[in-house]
């Protein structure tokens, strides 16, 4: 007796009921799903990305920063992510209308940023995470971007945007160090995670 036939068309079945069930019924399920525009205020949320934090995700997804941080609050009992306050709520399917190709991440080398702009709104902070990570949170694993910040002779005036680095982090005499574009296009974006808004539902 031939299995061939029998074994082909049980692998074909588990992969079309796989495939159903993890990407189509989902997707029908949530593609409808738009941003809710409050009558009152007329505000939208999630409020969409400006051009700037626009960029600044594309560098976001360019240098891989989803490999270790994740963009999604989880709830329910046996989950922590609240109690360490990463978010005032777990995160909701709508919160990712604007997100195209969506990040939510797969691991937490580093902690959860779907509200870090809430969490952290400095810009400062930031820019000198970002520079050397081990000036803000000391262990971190985190690779130090400084290529994402240019070296510059002082001329006239130190630039308002520069960073205040000490010890053996600062620039030679006579030199500072500010933020790219994509720097600032970056924290932009790490800013404009901001999900503690509530959707009426």
């Amino acid at each position: 007796m031939n299995y061939a036939t029998w074994i082909f068309l049980g692998v074909f079945l588990t992969f079309a009921a796989a495939w159903l069930g993890l990407v189509f019924f989902p997707h029908e399920q949530l593609s409808g799903l738009r941003a809710q525009k409050d009558a009152d205020s007329g505000q939208v949320f999630p409020p969409p990305y400006s051009g700037e934090a626009l960029y600044g995700r594309s560098v976001y997804v360019r240098e891989g920063c989803w490999y270790c941080h994740t963009q999604q609050v989880r709830g329910g009992d046996y989950n922590a992510d609240l109690a360490r306050g990463w978010g005032a709520r777990r995160s909701d399917p709508r919160d990712y209308v604007h997100d195209a190709p969506h990040v939510l991440g797969s691991m937490r080398t580093g902690p959860d940023l779907a509200n870090i702009g809430a969490r952290q709104p400095s810009d400062k902070w930031h820019y000198l995470h970002l520079y050397d990570p081990q000036l803000t949170s000391k262990g971190s694993v985190m690779p130090p971007y400084r290529f994402l910040f240019e070296l510059r002779k002082i001329v006239g005036q130190p630039s308002p945007e520069a960073l205040e680095l000490e010890g053996a982090a600062s620039p030679a005499e006579g030199y500072e160090v500010v933020p790219s574009r994509e720097a600032r296009a970056l924290v932009a974006y790490l800013k404009s995670l901001d999900r503690s808004y509530e959707f009426k539902e």
